[in-house]
């Protein structure tokens, strides 16, 4: 089964839940309901002809200009050996999307990473706090409009350039 069945399928199943569907992109997606993307995965692992049993990666992605940041889920099945890769796009000012945590324990780090980096809230996370930076760290480094601060702590941030 190809990519663009599986988004067929779940946009006769789920859909207006199933936002837009990226056939000719180079790595073909879907772009999904926030509130949904905990069903459409479980969906996607437990169908006996989709089986995606695996979580190969989840990321985010800000997009300043378009004011939301999309969080992504690259999806395989090893039984099958095709893939599915799901989108969710959530408002900056409020970026909120449930754990999938309970899908593949697999997000558990990455949903931490996505939360340190970008500020995105994983509701019903486990244990949904900073995996990369201090605790007290101010900001999300890969936020468009982050700006770093001199100093932490009283230890400089900056740091001579080796290639003068």
């Amino acid at each position: 089964m190809d990519a663009d069945e599986i988004y067929r399928r779940l946009k006769d199943e789920f859909g207006e839940k199933v936002v837009s569907i990226e056939a000719s992109a180079k790595d073909p997606f879907a772009v999904v309901e926030g509130d949904a993307i905990v069903e459409l995965c479980t969906y996607l692992r437990d169908g006996d002809d989709i089986r995606c049993n695996v979580l190969t990666n989840q990321s985010g992605v800000d997009y300043k200009s378009e004011g939301y940041i999309e969080v992504v889920y690259h999806l395989y099945s090893y039984a099958y050996r095709h893939y599915a890769i799901l989108k969710v796009r959530t408002p900056r000012d409020e970026a909120v999307v449930p754990t999938v945590e309970t899908v593949w324990k697999a997000a558990n780090w990455l949903e931490r990473e996505i939360y340190d980096l970008l500020g995105v809230c994983f509701t019903g996370h486990s244990d949904l706090r900073r995996i990369m930076l201090p605790e007290d760290w101010v900001g999300h480094p890969l936020r468009k409009d982050f700006v770093e601060p001199t100093e932490y702590h009283g230890i400089s941030t900056t740091r001579e350039s080796l290639l003068r």
